[in-house]
């Protein structure tokens, strides 16, 4: 089997889950045998380009033609079975659907967004959840707000790739949701039952060849959220509500950079028991997160699917969430042998989450559990494959 991988990495200078889950499942694949062809781009290249080629990425999101050159001379030469897309904004354009049928290929797409409806892909402006442009034709109220980078012009050229390519979106062969909620969206879009399968995100297991056992985990102490320090990740409502807690000796970590970096070091420098670590690289956010006993994803907006609470399970931490998007679903909050809980996104309700997750070590316990019957390589990757073959002798 042998499958080009398609997507448009996101800036270095904000570090991305989505990234982060498209390199896993290239090594994943290749792992288990199936031949993998890279097509990437990266936003990073943006800077580094001549004044004529930035002044054609206004119209990239739409169509890309240079991409679509490219990439049509990769499916002639290597023949795949498949064309995996994740992120095409903006140096893929949704055209790759197009380029690949026209040379025979079949498509499947993972949604790690909203933006196949949505010019900023969250369905939040504002501070607060926004689906004014739900099922529209044109997105102008996202142009209206300058939802996309706070540019009405640049808003304005999504908008028109939204609109250009909803029939594109129609084609696709088959959709990974990464949960149920995911596929209620997709349907709500247009997208046909048919065309969707629903199997989660999965990440590395930093104990394989540990001989590690559920459960069995050494804990550190106190909480650690790692995130871009951005409104809809949550982090004012976390330092909120660290105020309200009764939690004597534990101590809040948090990690990241972002526009309410500020924030963030007025209150550690006003605290003693919140601790600003700073953007980490990889190697010393799993020294934070080892020296934690759970992670906090209190996210005000509907995030997909935090891959930091993927980690936080694979680690052996618990999880403490909002009720928002995906994060409930990591916890298995609902389960019978849940590895944190889940809130309502207010200060007082997250408060007491942190409080009964530092006072109930079952929730830790738990942790390994989950992410081995659920996001371990081996469920995750099975399922990816089980689709790809669907598809293949569809």
């Amino acid at each position: 089997m042998k499958i080009v991988i398609a997507h448009n990495r996101y800036s270095s200078a904000q570090p991305s889950g989505e990234n982060t889950i498209v390199d896993f499942e290239i090594g994943a694949l290749r792992e288990a045998g199936v031949e993998v062809v890279p097509f990437l781009r990266s936003s990073d290249e943006i800077a580094s380009l001549p004044a004529h080629k930035k002044a054609a990425l206004a119209a990239s999101p739409i169509h890309a033609a240079g991409t679509q050159r490219e990439l049509a001379a990769l499916l002639e030469r290597e023949r795949p079975d498949l064309l995996h897309l994740h992120n095409p904004y903006p140096l893929l354009s949704p055209s790759v659907v197009g380029t690949a049928h026209k040379h025979g290929v079949k498509v499947v797409q993972t949604i790690h967004n909203y933006r196949h409806d949505c010019v900023n892909g969250l369905y939040f402006r504002d501070g607060h959840d926004c689906h004014d442009c739900h099922g529209k034709r044109w997105n102008g109220p996202g142009v209206l707000h300058a939802c996309y980078r706070g540019s009405r012009p640049q808003s304005a050229v999504m908008a028109v790739a939204l609109g250009v390519h909803q029939g594109t979106w129609r084609g696709v062969d088959r959709f990974i949701a990464l949960t149920d909620a995911m596929a209620a969206y997709l349907r709500s879009i247009g997208i046909r039952d048919e065309q969707i399968r629903v199997k989660p995100n999965g990440v590395a297991d930093p104990l394989a060849g540990k001989e590690a056992q559920s459960g069995a985990v050494p804990l550190g102490s106190g909480f650690l959220f790692g995130a871009r320090l951005v409104p809809e990740k949550g982090v004012a409502l976390l330092l909120d509500a660290w105020k309200r807690t009764d939690l004597p000796g534990q101590v809040l970590r948090i990690a990241g950079d972002g526009p309410l970096r500020s924030l963030v070091e007025r209150a550690a420098a006003e605290r003693d028991d919140i601790e600003y670590l700073g953007q980490l690289e990889p190697a010393e956010r799993d020294e934070a997160l080892a020296a934690s006993a759970a992670v906090v994803v209190p996210s005000i907006w509907r995030d997909i699917l935090p891959t930091t609470g993927i980690e936080a399970l694979a680690a052996g931490r618990a999880v403490v969430a909002t009720r928002m998007g995906g994060a409930p679903f990591i916890a298995g909050a609902d389960t019978d042998a849940p590895a944190g809980v889940a809130v309502e996104p207010a200060a007082d309700a997250l408060a007491r989450g942190l409080e009964a997750v530092a006072k109930d070590p079952s929730y830790a316990a738990n942790a390994r559990h989950r992410y081995e019957t659920v996001f371990a390589p081996e469920v995750t990757l099975r399922r990816q494959i089980e689709i790809y073959e669907e598809l293949i002798k569809a």
